[in-house]
């Protein structure tokens, strides 16, 4: 996936697509799934949106597991095309 700077800017620039990923990053690939993020207080059609934006971006990643769908952040991947971005977001 080709995904532009600006593209990778834009998805990090919303605070509640920044705590996504701040929350992904701090437990293991596959264990949250999308219900667990009521506490961002949004719209369950916004925090899907928000899933979206970070999927098409490449930083997230998703699989159906029964009823649920759980999250992977995919920092290697997104480290090797925006080398420093992810950490600077996970240092906020």
């Amino acid at each position: 996936m080709e995904v532009s700077l600006q593209a990778a800017l834009d998805a990090l620039a919303d605070p509640v697509r920044r705590r996504i990923v701040r929350d992904l990053a701090e437990v293991p690939d596959w264990s949250l799934p999308c219900g667990s993020f009521n506490h961002l207080q949004v719209a369950k059609s916004t925090l899907s949106h928000h899933f979206s934006v970070l999927r098409n971006v490449g930083l997230l990643e998703q699989r159906d597991e029964g009823t649920r769908r759980l999250n992977r952040l995919r920092r290697p991947e997104f480290d090797e095309r925006f080398p420093g971005l992810l950490a600077l977001v996970l240092r906020e």
